[in-house]
């Protein structure tokens, strides 16, 4: 079974157990789809969903409590690929983007997608011979995505333009 990481548990929630999660789907609405969730290798059943535009707040069968809630903070929050939904058109998992090549138009290797970084624009980070560049996925940057094929392809002209070493 393969997973996605959706999320990271930022804290517990007040005194009954809940958790409040940073989402890396498009929105915590998201995560009102799912039906259990795996945090530190354990699975969890989601008892509720309540939502914000900045997290998601979940209470989680076999956590009653802040104290148990507490051992949670910091862990990434995963589902099973197959109850992910579908991304929008022209949206990515994240864990499908890392791992791509990144290349010019015309076909030149700049590096692996190694992270990406959450912004009101994402950052890119590549790695390549062992030195890392940053780029926002700013417009007219990202030219395609095919994550079958695991490669981005980029204008290297706007490339230049934002990338950071």
């Amino acid at each position: 079974m393969s997973e996605l990481v959706v999320g990271k548990v930022l804290k517990p929630q007040g005194i009954r157990g809940e958790v409040k999660v940073l989402f890396y789907t498009d929105g915590a609405e998201t995560f009102k789809a799912f039906k259990r969730v795996f945090i530190g290798g354990e699975e969890y059943k989601i008892l509720s969903v309540r939502t914000s535009p900045e997290a998601a707040f979940l209470g989680l069968r076999g956590v009653p409590d802040r104290n148990a809630a507490e051992l949670l903070r910091g862990k990434e929050v995963c589902v099973p690929r197959e109850e992910a939904p579908e991304p929008e058109e022209g949206s990515y998992y994240i864990a499908d983007l890392v791992g791509c090549a990144v290349v010019t138009e015309e076909g030149i290797f700049l590096g692996t997608l190694a992270e990406v970084r959450q912004a009101a624009t994402d950052i890119y980070t590549l790695s390549a011979g062992g030195k890392e560049t940053l780029f926002p996925v700013a417009k007219g940057v990202v030219l395609s995505v095919d994550v079958e094929k695991k490669e981005i392809v980029v204008s290297e002209k706007r490339f230049r333009e934002v990338a950071v070493q």
